[in-house]
């Protein structure tokens, strides 16, 4: 379906968007949703739906592939919440006033009667009736619904669109009906107070996927949109037009990261508009980031064009230090008042606030040899994602022109801020900044500035801003009104593309991409639109269409005998490992083949199972054996007594939830004070010793369904450290190919152990001890697990440079460097 876009220069996106989406019926979208639900054709013959391509021809080819496709997906997250723990409740509301604008109506409303309790916000959709109603009553006859236009003490404004339901997304037919021409009758005329009650349901927030539509049409603004659309490779200008760092800055650089790092900082360097990092686990991607941040912060115009020639850049004379000082009080002017850090700093300094240099949190420097200061957006799809690269920047900071290590004005943004980054979130500065100019004001008489001033100044200094994909598309952002140079966006393949475009609608020069496609994909709700390719990354769809992208090749994590099947399976055979990591991750279990650095436990007997009122496999028997198996362990082990340390994965959320209750059970403790149990998807990006990962599929003639997703697959396997033990069904699981590879694997590493029926009894000393290993059998395991990898030639400091980030909360404990 082609979308005229010469009739939307009349129609803003956003008043599309709300045409089409305020006039869909709640019940018809239920019964949709209920029709496709487990149906693996789902989406079959579905009208205006295309399927995601590599490359498109022009706008509205791209255009009228992804919006019917956001539409799907807001259907999904609307019917969602049926199936949600918490559900909201109706409640009872009174019309105080109703404009019309642009074909909509705006009512303004009440508060719920208990307005302390109640979470309203922009965006958020409501249906709103004149009755209360239950799932399985009568339909009601006057129902619409309203999204949140903005809130005030008193009331809060509704946008409605009660002209009718738009059929196929072609805003110029629009077919009235019934219940939306009552629900106008409601809200526009009522002759008394009983009249204008009516009863509100909040079903969901369309803050996010608002900000998706919107970058979606803006496309056309970017001055990347050919690249995007193409996949074609495109410089920003000629080899002489590149970039260049000091001696000093290139050097820490060579030193201190392997061939494949340099190579994505010298991508950025020649100032490639696009630039897609790869980091398979344990690769150091956060360490690239870091380095491509002292690059971009600290390079100059190799040469610059004077007189018709090029001509090598001069750089201006050393500073005397009380100049310096009117500098570092100019990039930092609270500094006249107090460091906003200071307050909350640890009592320890080992909380993420320290640097490891000597130079700790001197302000950033305004070298007066740089006549341009780069500003950077680095965005991640998570708050866990962005927060764990910020403390990265809080910990070791970055590196100036000369080698030294300092701390550069960086503000965090959005909700949700871990503890440990709370010193540079944007809420924690502006409220020091406003306690900084009262105090100024009592002695000196100083006018108060409101907080979006004092948001945009703090917006002005800081040289890294860092917040989610979702809030780069923030009020807070138009109203800056300005852009970034550089936007590097982390995890790029657990985005959706829409999502990628938002933080390039704030206009910029250059994009990195930094992630990895076969770990975790985009969360995508629709079954009909993840069909479509919509949870196709914009990473991922320019690899597939042949842009070039720079892997990071050497880990730092695993014991090669874990290595070994990822690199063949997923990458070509082309991870190495780092110097020293087999003894770096060699560990005295190791001396037991069940214990070993892989090993494959086959339950032939276990079997599957779906709990009451659930759509999750479970299986009990891998529950038992798990336990077990974890029991011995840290019985012989004690050092692994710890969530830090050992985890167990499931890819199925009602298996965890099961070994958590058996847990508790059995051992009378929470699991979460001595062992991380959590699904694949929580555990991206952290590293543990041990990891135990239960399967859970076990049948004779099912798919393993949800297993299947290699990317999972690959994540799970590849959180451990030393040793990661996997417990399922070899017969159920070869009916997937990968899946098969890995039990084939197992078996031709003699790492693949049967297990019957009871289980305790595998555990007995005497069946242990027939599995110890002889000193020779273990010198020959480690022997042959160098043979699959290629020990490159790289600073030994790198193996220990993935700090535990974890916390007396443990929030965030277990983060590594993916």
């Amino acid at each position: 379906m082609a979308v005229d876009r010469d009739k939307l220069e009349d129609e803003s996106p956003m008043l599309r968007f709300y045409r089409i989406v305020l006039g869909w019926d709640y019940f018809r979208l239920l019964k949709e949703s209920c029709k496709n639900k487990g149906k693996e054709k789902a989406g079959d013959g579905a009208i205006g739906l295309k399927e995601v391509k590599d490359t498109y021809k022009d706008m509205d080819d791209y255009i009228s592939t992804f919006e019917p496709l956001i539409f799907e997906e807001i259907k999904a997250q609307i019917t969602q919440r049926t199936n949600e723990d918490e559900v909201s409740e109706w409640e009872r509301r009174l019309v105080v006033e109703c404009n019309e604008v642009d074909g909509f109506h705006l009512p303004a409303v009440t508060y719920a009667a208990d307005n302390a309790k109640e979470s309203i916000s922009h965006n958020d959709l409501l249906l709103l009736s004149k009755e209360k109603f239950q799932d399985g009553t009568r339909l009601p006859t006057t129902y619409a619904f309203a999204l949140v236009e903005n809130c005030q003490n008193d009331r809060f404004r509704l946008r409605m669109y009660l002209a009718g339901e738009v059929e196929h997304y072609n805003t110029d037919v629009v077919k009235s009906c019934q219940r939306l021409l009552n629900m106008r009758s409601l809200i526009t005329s009522p002759t008394s107070e009983v009249e204008k009650l009516f009863y509100s349901l909040k079903i969901c927030s369309l803050s996010t996927i608002a900000r998706e539509y919107m970058a979606l049409w803006s496309i056309s603004s970017l001055p990347f949109k050919d690249l995007i659309l193409s996949a074609t490779e495109k410089s920003l200008g000629s080899e002489n037009q590149g970039w260049k760092i000091s001696k000093f800055l290139e050097e820490y650089i060579k030193d201190n990261h392997n061939e494949t790092q340099q190579e994505a900082i010298e991508a950025g360097l020649a100032r490639k508009a696009f630039v897609l990092i790869q980091g398979p686990p344990g690769t150091g991607k956060t360490k690239t980031i870091l380095g491509l941040l002292s690059a971009i912060l600290h390079a100059t115009p190799a040469r610059v064009l004077s007189k018709g020639e090029f001509l090598e850049m001069k750089r201006g004379p050393q500073l005397p230090i009380q100049e310096k000082y009117n500098h570092w009080v100019s990039a930092s002017p609270w500094l006249i008042g107090g460091n906003p850090r200071d307050s909350i700093m640890p009592i320890d300094g080992d909380d993420g606030f320290f640097p490891t240099s000597g130079n700790d949190l001197k302000p950033e420097v305004v070298n007066s040899c740089r006549k341009y200061r780069v500003r950077v957006l680095v965005c991640a799809p998570s708050n866990s994602a962005l927060d764990e690269i910020v403390l990265r920047v809080l910990n070791t900071g970055v590196r100036d022109e000369n080698d030294h290590a300092y701390n550069p004005k960086i503000v965090r943004i959005g909700l949700k801020e871990h503890h440990s980054v709370r010193a540079v979130s944007m809420d924690y500065l502006v409220k020091q900044k406003q306690e900084s100019m009262s105090a100024d004001k009592d002695k000196h008489g100083a006018p108060q500035r409101d907080k979006d001033s004092i948001r945009a100044a703090i917006l002005d200094e800081a040289v890294i801003v860092f917040c989610t994909l979702s809030f780069s598309g923030s009020t807070l952002f138009s109203k800056w009104n300005r852009g970034f140079d550089v936007v590097i966006i982390d995890e790029a393949a657990q985005a959706v593309e829409p999502a990628t475009l938002i933080p390039l609608a704030n206009g910029c020069k250059q994009v990195f991409l930094v992630g990895d496609p076969v770990q975790l994909p985009a969360t995508v709700i629709s079954p009909i639109a993840e069909k479509f390719g919509y949870g196709t990354s914009l990473f991922k769809r320019l690899q597939r269409a042949g842009y070039p992208v720079t892997m990071l090749k050497t880990q730092y994590r695993m014991h090669p005998e874990i290595r070994s099947f990822p690199s063949r399976e997923f990458y070509a055979e082309s991870l190495e490992d780092g110097p020293n990591i087999e003894v770096h991750t060699s560990r005295d279990w190791h001396s037991y083949r069940c214990f070993g650095p892989f090993c494959f436990f086959d339950l032939h007997e276990g079997k599957e199972s779906k709990l009451a009122g659930s759509e999750s496999w479970v299986n009990v028997d891998e529950v038992e054996f798990v336990l077990l198996l974890y029991c011995k362990l840290v019985s012989m082990y004690p050092e692994l007594k710890s969530g830090s340390q050992f985890a167990i994965i499931s890819p199925y959320s009602q298996q965890v939830k099961l070994l958590k209750d058996h847990f508790k059970t059995t051992f009378g403790v929470d699991s979460d004070t001595v062992v991380d149990i959590t699904t694949v998807d929580g555990c991206q990006g952290r590293e543990k010793d041990v990891a135990i990962f239960s399967c859970v599929r076990a049948s004779k003639d099912k798919s393993i369904g949800f297993l299947a997703d290699y990317r999972r697959m690959n994540v799970g396997i590849t959180r451990a450290k030393s040793s990661v033990l996997v417990v399922g069904s070899s017969s159920t699981l070869r009916r997937d190919e990968h899946w098969n590879n890995l039990v084939e694997s197992a078996e031709n590493r003699k790492c693949f152990i049967q297990v019957s029926k009871p289980y305790t009894s595998f555990f007995t000393d005497e069946n242990l001890g027939s599995m110890k290993l002889e000193t020779g059998e273990h010198d020959e395991v480690d022997n042959n697990a160098n043979l699959h990898g290629n020990l490159g030639d790289v600073d030994h400091e790198q193996v220990a440079d993935d700090p535990d980030y974890g916390d007396e909360d443990g929030d965030m404990e277990g983060f590594g460097d993916d």
